[in-house]
């Protein structure tokens, strides 16, 4: 049986941990709000944007006047993934899902001969591909100090990336983030951002059946508006990160503070059986004793 100051110290311990899983939960339900407003009002605008660039990158087709980022280097033997997890943790499946889907794709380039660099943005992201993939990690964006995601951290990426296809270090780029549904439905994504593909969207229609003239030409505009695409894709991918992050984590800390009600309730049964037997057998002692004499 166990012995009653363990089990008290024990229930003491966990009244404390369930006092950090609620305020932990309550704060990320505070944050959640901001970055899902955030990743909401981002949407409408990234999707005419895309819907924008499909109509120039359709007109302009496969033509040798097309800017190297839409149509590519005309190979694909060299890939980089660009994995976008946390900082921190403690919410759930959030990272391992990321990681998972980046760590599944990586594993079918290789298979077919490819070769592949990783670029992770967030440590949670890097701890977790750091043990099978450490060998084609390229880099690392930090962004413990960053309180507020915003576009210039978007911009920095993206002129790292864009940096490292210039010179000619890969073909092909990847993004792998989680798209935001609700508060327990993060869904990982893996979006191609070098050579760019666009998805006309809702909004395709619309330009599709309407005719533009363009000044200057559409290769000019797309020249100057795709590597703020990539910074686009990137931006917008951080925010639903943001908000899936949060979301993960008000779903884990409530989970967690649930659980440790539970172990509460069963701790203080224990408990409390565990102080009837002691009592139960200093009275069966007592009369014990007592006859005796």
């Amino acid at each position: 049986m166990a012995n009653l100051k363990d089990l008290k110290n024990r229930i003491a311990s966990v009244k404390s941990t369930r006092k950090i899983t609620k305020a932990m939960q309550m704060v990320a339900a505070a944050k959640l709000r901001r970055a899902q407003e955030a990743a909401e009002m981002s949407r409408p605008y990234t999707e005419r944007f895309n819907a924008v660039m499909a109509s120039l990158a359709a007109s302009v087709g496969d033509s040798d006047s097309a800017p190297k980022l839409l149509s590519g280097t005309g190979k694909s033997d060299v890939h980089l993934l660009v994995v976008m997890t946390s900082e921190r943790g403690l919410c759930g499946g959030f990272n391992a899902n990321i990681a998972k889907k980046a760590r599944v794709f990586a594993r079918d380039l290789l298979a077919k001969g490819k070769e592949v660099k990783i670029l992770t943005v967030g440590k949670k992201g890097r701890d977790q591909m750091k043990r099978d993939f450490g060998q084609y990690f390229v880099g690392h964006v930090d962004l413990t100090e960053v309180k507020r995601v915003g576009y210039a951290d978007a911009q920095g990426i993206a002129k790292d990336v864009l940096g490292r296809f210039d010179m000619g270090e890969f073909d092909v780029a990847t993004l792998f983030y989680s798209d935001y549904v609700n508060v327990v439905t993060q869904i990982p994504q893996a979006k191609q951002i070098i050579p760019a593909t666009f998805d006309a969207g809702e909004d395709g229609a619309d330009t599709a059946t309407t005719l533009f003239d363009y000044e200057p030409s559409e290769e000019a505009i797309l020249a100057d508006l795709l590597p703020r695409g990539v910074a686009t894709a990137i931006f917008s991918a951080l925010l639903e990160n943001g908000a899936s992050e949060q979301g993960a984590r008000m779903s884990a800390m409530d989970n967690a503070t649930r659980n440790a009600g539970e172990m509460i309730e069963d701790l203080t049964v224990e408990y409390n059986r565990s102080r009837q037997a002691v009592i139960t057998n200093e009275l069966i002692e007592i009369i014990s004793g007592a006859e005796a004499l």
